[in-house]
């Protein structure tokens, strides 16, 4: 068996055979007795087939793909209930994310699997044989139904966990001894390898790959490398491993939350550590709190700008904690706490000025990640400019916290000159019934919100083009039309900003419209 791409790796396999009826019955007010056959149903093309079953229907022959009517005549006594796949995915990712206190590299292997690459981690609990007893110990706390298997490569952990009988000592001889079904072909090819009599791994493998590849297709040969482990298949962690980690394990399950806390302020201080050894700070802090049943409590935060400050990082999670409507369940307590900071930028010492510009700008940064934190991120907004001409699209509105450097700058006006753009602006523009001397010369009167108003002054036109680069996918001003803007007063010395939208030669009626108000 060659091992060039993997020899270095472990990668373990959790299967959950049974996860939508574990899922249901761990609930507290299921009403399931465990003896009775549990299955769920989708529609297939108009009838009501099995999705999933529970042990006790596969025990009585049933089968995921099966008519419900036919396991009704087979199992009459049999619950049927609706397959809800978002539910089942969100508990998945549940499970994945507790398994993240053995390693950061977790990745779902959907429906019912999870996929961890558990290279140099496996050392913590003595070994694989301690970290698979770990593993099945609290998956049991959740009454969950587990099988479990390490492999060189995700392809064969995962086909080990499914598809192998009985444990083999020789993990290579294992893989060999599968079905050919256990590369997950399309099922013309795995028919096509059946009847050429190739009914195992070996058997393939021992044939050139060009046959294979010739015969049975470029997928056949690519599943059998990634198997054998000839060809490397990378995983997709589901959380992306943190340049900066601090964590605290308990030898006893901590059930005060309040000592918890504590303790990732004590976390908070390594970690701004280094991320001063680093010449860094976080921008965003991601606290986990691990329960003794396998479960996990995150909790994040974010930052308008790069920070380090240990007492600012506890101030923003207590923030956090405050504004939960469900709050952190200690359970049987937590025996782990972790701290990462996903995200960093370069943070260099500051020098404060003697007026205090530095330390005034550091107390509205704070004042907007508490608020943030409190309010969410998206209810606490900045504006930013945008490097274009059309008015409506010149600033766009994001959340402070994520605020960078600006990619344009605001527009300003000469010395001693007004403004060219008003203060407020409708969205969208209000249609207003306008008055002219001439068809393609500027307003006299017009009429907004049943009020007449009868002007004294105007300015302009102020020619704005449509963004032609832009029509052909619609971003920017659908109707491509040319608009010509006057900033006006009426006889009120009221200050308004109008344009007709077209001129005369792209439009015959062009429409005038009523912008903005000047203060």
């Amino acid at each position: 068996m060659t091992k060039s791409s993997s020899a270095s790796r472990r990668i373990l396999a959790l299967w959950f055979p049974f996860l939508p009826a574990d899922r249901l019955r761990r609930q507290p007010n299921c009403g399931l007795a465990p003896e009775v056959p549990l299955t769920f149903t989708r529609k297939v093309k108009g009838a009501l087939r099995l999705a999933a079953v529970d042990q006790a229907a596969r025990s009585q022959g049933l089968e995921q793909g099966m008519a419900l009517a036919d396991a009704r005549a087979r199992v009459p006594l049999l619950e049927a209930v609706e397959h809800d796949e978002a539910v089942d995915r969100a508990w998945l990712e549940r499970l994945a994310d507790g398994c993240i206190r053995y390693t950061p590299m977790v990745a779902l292997d959907p429906p019912d699997g999870l996929i961890l690459d558990v290279t140099g981690c496996t050392h913590l609990l003595g070994g694989e044989r301690g970290l698979a007893a770990d593993v099945e110990a609290r998956m049991a706390a959740l009454r969950m139904t587990i099988r479990l298997a390490f492999a060189d490569t995700p392809r064969a952990a995962h086909a080990l966990v499914r598809y192998q009988a009985v444990p083999a000592r020789d993990e290579a001889a294992a893989v060999r001894r599968l079905p050919v079904a256990a590369l997950e072909l399309a099922p013309e090819a795995s028919k096509g390898l059946l009847r050429a009599g190739l009914k195992t791994v070996g058997e393939l493998a021992r044939r050139p790959m060009s046959a294979i590849a010739a015969r049975f297709g470029s997928e056949a040969v690519t599943a059998l490398r990634e198997m054998l482990g000839e060809a490397a298949r990378p995983i997709e962690p589901r959380i992306a491993v943190s340049p900066i980690l601090a964590e605290r394990r308990f030898a006893e399950p901590v059930a005060r939350t309040d000592y918890a806390i504590a303790v990732l302020g004590e976390l908070a201080a390594d970690a701004a550590w280094q991320l001063e050894q680093r010449h860094e700070g976080g921008r965003r802090f991601e606290a986990f709190f691990f329960r003794s049943d396998g479960l996990v409590r995150p909790l994040m935060i974010e930052t308008s700008q790069p920070s380090r400050d240990p007492a600012l990082i506890i101030r923003l999670m207590n923030e956090r904690i405050e504004g939960l409507s469900d709050p952190i369940d200690p359970g049987f307590g937590f025996d782990l706490i972790r701290l990462a900071v996903p995200v960093t930028e370069p943070l260099a010492v500051t020098q404060l000025g003697l007026e205090g510009g530095a330390a005034k700008e550091a107390q509205v940064a704070a004042l907007i990640d508490q608020l943030s934190t409190r309010l969410g991120r998206g209810r606490v907004q900045r504006f930013t400019a945008r490097d274009t001409h059309i008015p409506e699209q010149m600033q766009l509105a994001l959340p402070a916290v994520e605020l960078g450097e600006p990619s344009a700058s605001w527009p300003k006006p000469a010395p001693g000159e007004p403004p060219l753009r008003p203060l407020h602006l409708f969205d969208p523009p209000q249609p207003i019934e306008v008055t002219a001397l001439v068809p393609d010369g500027p307003p006299r009167r017009f009429r907004w919100r049943r009020k007449d108003h009868f002007i004294k002054r105007f300015e302009g036109p102020e020619r704005i083009a449509s963004e032609w680069w832009k029509r052909k996918d619609g971003a920017v001003d659908k109707a491509g039309l040319t608009r010509d803007y006057y900033r006006i007063e009426d006889a009120r010395g009221r200050r308004f900003w109008v344009f007709r939208h077209g001129l005369f030669d792209e439009k015959p009626r062009p429409q005038w419209y009523l912008h903005g108000l000047f203060a």
